[in-house]
């Protein structure tokens, strides 16, 4: 009799249509892989293992795979919204005392009260990855510092520019930052102290007259040369000493006949009681004037950067897509604040879905290889997205329609063989 045919068909058939409405079901969970009903055909052994029986005994659901394809990815207003494009899921820990590792492709990610980045979707799973500065061992929960940034105090001045060398030397002299006609050109910036207080720094140019060549000079001029002498104030206050304050040179640049600095300039700023609100400075700040010229062009500042900053609070963070946390503060400047790490195996069908998006590594799974994004097989990263379920609704309205006619095939096949079986029994 083919009741055990039909039987196992009709099994098949309802674990088929579990699968699809399972797939149906997480249609619109952020990360979901759908799975597939993957079947196999049964025989029976004849007695002795002599063969086996060329009809069949029916159906077996021999595994059900899940299709690890790219969800499309859509777009968030949540800075910590992460979407992964490529291979590799997340690692993520259950708890703050059970770091055994999971794994999971749902990138909703927010902030818990103590700065660790968790997952509610997955249980409050926290996010694994590496703290900054450290780019190698074992992942560890990340937790976004949202401490200040200290002040830095400035300590050297770097300026490029270009100085005309059209214009005549000053009309007055000495110089003094209150009569224009004193100095050639003039450029500002603002330093800082310990504390981050700032300083509005102003520079002074004074042009020299042009030394004709004199190989018999010290040291010996090769062609003319043209000095120009250097002068600062600090918040309008010149620098210099005496009473009244009589302006100290810094230093000087000297350019030869092409507009070059025959040699890189010492200039000194001594900042020595020019400090306020109890902060300091570590010295003198030095200036380095390389790369400037003298041309016969209009005076320009073509760069400048000094290395002190003032205090800053975090004001937002984003993730880029190598996984590194980029935290953004007040004071203009950034920071690395640690950084996703991903997670690939060999084969993803061997994982263990856990509920709640998450996975655990298994033996047929292979070994967790973890890696940065964007490296090597590893996908990339994207900000303020999510990747969406991999679902074909389509498809699995289709794949429904085709299970349940299967079902009804199947429980036909019942149907006859017990309308066969009732004209047996009537025999007489």
């Amino acid at each position: 009799m083919s009741f055990q045919q039909g039987l196992s068909g009709l099994n098949g058939a309802a674990k088929s249509l579990d699968v699809i409405g399972n797939n149906v079901a997480n249609a619109s969970t952020v990360g979901f892989k759908q799975s597939q009903t993957q079947f196999a055909d049964m025989y029976a052994n004849s007695m002795n293992r002599s063969g086996n029986s060329p009809v069949g005994i029916g159906v077996t659901v021999a595994n059900v795979a899940q299709a690890f394809t790219q969800g499309n990815i859509t777009s968030t207003n949540n800075p910590l919204d992460i979407a992964i494009n490529g291979d590799g899921f997340f690692q993520l820990a259950g708890s703050a005392t059970d770091l055994s590792p999971l794994y999971g492709r749902n990138g909703q990610f927010e902030l818990d009260k103590d700065g660790y980045i968790i997952n509610p979707s997955m249980n409050g799973a926290f996010l694994m990855g590496y703290a900054a500065g450290v780019t190698g061992g074992d992942p560890v929960r990340l937790q976004i510092d949202t401490s200040a940034m200290a002040a830095t105090p400035t300590t050297k001045v770097t300026t490029k520019l270009n100085l005309d060398s059209r214009v005549d030397p000053p009309t007055v002299t000495p110089f003094d930052p209150a009569q224009p006609n004193s100095y050639t050109s003039a450029t500002g910036m603002t330093m800082y102290d310990s504390l981050g207080n700032p300083y509005s720094v102003q520079t002074y140019f004074v042009k020299n007259a042009t030394l004709p060549a004199d190989p018999a000079a010290t040291p010996p001029r090769a062609t003319p040369q043209t000095t120009w002498d250097v002068y600062a104030t600090i918040d309008g206050k010149t620098v210099g000493t005496g009473t009244p304050v009589v302006p100290t040179k810094l230093g000087s640049m000297t350019f030869d006949s092409t507009g070059s600095l025959i040699a890189a300039p010492t200039v000194t700023l001594d900042t020595t009681g020019y400090t306020k609100l109890g902060g300091t400075f570590p010295g003198t700040i030095s200036y380095n004037f390389v790369g400037s010229t003298q041309t016969g062009s209009a005076f320009v500042p073509l760069a400048a950067s000094q290395d002190g900053m003032a205090p800053g609070t975090l004001s937002s963070f984003s993730v880029a897509k190598d996984g590194t946390i980029v935290g953004s503060y007040s004071n203009q400047q950034t920071k690395n604040l640690g950084s996703v790490v991903l997670v690939n195996f060999a084969n993803p069908n061997g994982l263990q879905p856990l509920g709640n998006n998450l996975y655990q590594a298994t033996a047929d799974a292979g070994v967790p290889l973890v890696g940065k994004p964007t490296t090597g097989t590893f996908g990339t990263l994207q900000a303020r997205a999510v990747e969406d379920s991999n679902v074909d609704l389509t498809a699995e309205l289709v794949n429904m329609i085709v299970a349940q006619r299967v079902y009804q095939a199947n429980s036909q096949t019942i149907k006859v063989q017990d309308t066969v079986l009732q004209t047996l029994v009537s025999l007489r």
